[in-house]
């Protein structure tokens, strides 16, 4: 069993709302491709929080670690496509997953997680920070913790970063958000000396680096696969990255070699990237 740690939120497209968070489309994705998996979340007391966690329910997900906010609305992101389908995103401030909290589900699940995501943005505020900090450390030995590093505008500290990479297993990140580490931690040389310095600092089973139509590459200290990734017509970005993460972790609990790990994850981006919003159905051949 997976869990995805942080933001659920409505993602405003100009077609109109649809669902999505990186933990709850991680989840989504870790179920839909034959996991199982929960959200650890928060939403409103509202229209908004009521429908997501309906929507949740209906396509499978675990929705029984996601608390209700009485006080913040639930949370939302104006996302705004240019001509080649990248996504930027505007996020509102004080919504209910700033004020993640583990209730007695999540507590409960805790020792049975094989693998958990995380990232940056839902520790923009100190209270989710704090509770994320804690679910995490609470987590058995064996748990596989993926910190897919998610930077977005200026929700991130090097402080959040560096708490983040000594608790994780995995980093999951992309080619921009590499550059971005790298002057925070000073870390120099090419793409893979980067990946393989911030491996041997932070004590790392993997580096996952992802690069648009460039493909992706994954290096654990003694292997490597790098892909060169998959053309495809893309429709919108949103929720491709999460996928990848998704699928990554997946196979490597099933123990699958790098190189298929690599192909597996970069076929379930370029069809992700292909469809509208961050949670489309997936055809049968990404069922594992």
């Amino acid at each position: 069993m997976a869990a995805g740690i942080g933001e659920i939120l409505w993602d405003m497209l100009p077609e109109g709302r649809q669902l999505g968070g990186a933990p709850a489309n991680f989840a989504y994705h870790f179920n839909e491709m034959g996991g199982q998996s929960l959200t650890i979340s928060r939403v409103g007391d509202d229209e908004p929080g009521r429908t997501a966690l309906a929507q949740l329910q209906q396509q499978g997900l675990n929705i029984d670690a996601v608390t209700v906010d009485p006080e913040h609305e639930t949370g939302r992101v104006d996302v705004f496509v240019d001509e080649n389908g990248i996504a930027s995103y505007i996020f509102p401030d004080h919504v209910a997953w700033d004020y993640i909290e583990a209730n007695e589900a999540a507590s409960k699940a805790l020792s049975k997680l094989d693998a958990v995501c995380f990232g940056t943005l839902a520790q923009r505020n100190a209270v989710a920070r704090r509770n994320i900090m804690a679910i995490l450390k609470k987590l058995p030995q064996k748990t596989l913790k993926i910190f897919d590093i998610n930077l977005r505008k200026t929700f991130f500290t090097r402080e959040t970063i560096e708490t983040s990479l000594h608790i994780a297993d995995v980093l999951k990140i992309n080619d921009v958000e590499l550059e971005i580490v790298g002057k925070l931690f000073g870390v120099e040389g090419s793409e893979e000396e980067k990946i393989q310095q911030l491996i041997e600092r932070f004590s790392l089973t993997m580096g996952a680096l992802t690069r648009g139509e460039k493909g992706s590459l994954l290096m654990t200290r003694k292997k490597f696969s790098d892909h060169p990734g998959i053309a495809t017509a893309i429709r919108d970005t949103i929720g491709a990255g999460d996928s990848f993460t998704a699928a990554l972790g997946l196979g490597w609990l099933q123990g699958l070699p790098l190189g298929e790990i690599n192909r597996r994850a970069s076929e379930v981006a370029a069809f992700v990237c292909s469809q509208s919003g961050a949670m489309p159905p997936l055809p049968k051949q990404f069922h594992i």
